[in-house]
């Protein structure tokens, strides 16, 4: 659905994109982790068709970005920060615009805005939405016309874990319907939660890629047991035979709280590579 081969791009001195490489395959949430300023949102940007690039090739459905057509851009639905709404609109006026535009019925409305939670806000003006609400409006503009790629730039940044758990649940509804989505975050957690595949990008160059949790045991450099007896005690093995009948024992007298191996967070594993933090700004 989307393949990028050295992927280059820069404003005037400052290059933002540096040979990026990826391939993404039909019914996959597919996730670009790094912090603020690593090139995420210039990523998407290009993949829509926004902007164009410097040298490399992509392809998007098949085609380079510039030269998708308007029929091929109506099997998008985007969400980022840069598609604003019309504040003076209530929701179901801002969702009819799209309607309109894409030739979707006007009864499509009021059933997306039942998906994303909004049903009693049809009438409720744009400007009176909180943060959360905004960004379940934003995601049914997304999802007005059943795309097959979806593009979402932080989709959950700054929002309440109540609000970012029913995102995640609407994100996943769509995958499941077949939908390819293309998902940029700076949050670790909702990588690991919800992607198929993962880069990381730090600086406009890829770090590491993989499964988040082939990647996770990739830098497990410990290859330990973590175990919390009910008597409060913290025990710690190495992984392998010897400790497998101390471990065992321990399992059968049911004393055993809590177990864990040793593998690092996504976080942990790109401050290892990086020497940054995921949320830390440029």
């Amino acid at each position: 659905m989307i393949k990028c081969v050295d992927l280059k791009k820069s404003y005037g001195d400052n290059e933002v994109l540096k040979g990026i490489s990826f391939d993404i395959a039909e019914g996959q949430i597919f996730g670009l982790l790094g912090p603020s300023g690593a090139g995420k949102t210039t990523l998407i940007k290009i993949l829509t068709g926004q902007l164009e690039y410097d040298s490399g090739t992509v392809t998007v459905l098949g085609k380079d970005p510039g030269m998708l057509s308007g029929d091929d851009k109506k099997k998008f639905g985007i969400m980022m920060d840069n598609f604003g709404l019309y504040e003076r609109f209530s929701c179901g006026e801002n969702l009819a615009v799209f309607a309109d535009l894409y030739s979707v019925p006007e009864s499509r409305i009021k059933e997306i805005l039942d998906k994303v939670g909004l049903t009693n806000a049809y009438k409720r003006p744009a400007s009176d939405l909180s943060k959360g609400m905004r960004a379940r409006l934003q995601l049914a503009r997304a999802f007005m016309y059943s795309p097959k790629i979806i593009f979402l730039d932080e989709p959950t940044s700054g929002l309440d874990p109540q609000t970012m758990k029913a995102i995640h649940r609407i994100i996943l509804e769509k995958k499941a319907e077949g939908c390819t989505i293309f998902l940029t975050t700076h949050n670790m957690e909702e990588a690991a939660e919800l992607c198929d595949n993962i880069i990381l990008i730090n600086e406009g160059k890829i770090v590491e890629q993989g499964r988040p949790e082939e990647i996770c045991r990739r830098y497990d450099h410990h290859k330990r047991i973590r175990m919390h007896l009910s008597d409060g005690e913290d025990k710690e093995f190495e992984r392998g035979e010897s400790a497998a009948e101390q471990i065992c024992e321990l399992l059968k007298n049911g004393v055993v709280e809590t177990i864990h191996s040793t593998e690092p967070t996504l976080e942990s594993v790109f401050l290892e590579l990086t020497g940054r933090d995921l949320e830390e700004e440029r």
